[in-house]
């Protein structure tokens, strides 16, 4: 049953030692130390980690444009707009769309514009249809490969960086 006072009965105070409370204990501050530990030390502006997306199996993107992406993994399909370094589409991948990147893999399929300016390498599984431009190209026996192919001459290729991002000291 409960009481007026809520849950719990209130104690009985002199059923408990008539003994006067304990002042409290002081809590030791630690001294400072002679010699402060230095801060981590940041990364300099011009190192940075890369930056890789991995669209897994299953997934499903449509209509997006990937910007500031250094690795670019295709597993599941993606529809989209890209300028990276590195593509690589898995053997069930597929993307469709319009691509500038350095180096290209292909597995699976590609569908669209797509300008390589270094290497790409269709593998025996993939199937590339669409505009293609290419610096260097290297197609394995049994790959697909169908549309308007195009080698870009030395002009394209040289002095075509991406822009880095850079951290703020």
């Amino acid at each position: 049953m409960l009481q007026k006072d809520g849950f719990f009965r209130k104690r009985d105070e002199s059923l408990f030692s008539k003994t006067p409370p304990m002042p409290p204990m002081p809590v030791p501050v630690p001294a400072p130390a002679a010699h402060p530990i230095p801060a981590p030390v940041e990364a300099k502006a011009d190192e940075r980690k890369e930056a890789k997306l991995v669209v897994g199996p299953e997934i499903k993107i449509k209509g997006v444009e990937i910007s500031d992406c250094d690795t670019l993994v295709v597993e599941g399909r993606i529809e989209a707009t890209l300028d990276s370094r590195v593509l690589e589409i898995t053997s069930h991948g597929v993307f469709q769309g319009t691509i500038a990147v350095d180096n290209a893999q292909i597995h699976g399929r590609f569908e669209g514009e797509l300008t390589v300016r270094k290497q790409l390498v269709i593998h025996a599984t993939g199937n590339v249809s669409g505009k293609i431009r290419y610096a260097k190209i290297k197609v394995e026996e049994g790959a697909e490969l169908s549309g308007e192919i195009q080698m870009l001459d030395k002009a394209q290729t040289q002095g075509v960086t991406l822009p880095r991002r850079v951290g703020v000291a």
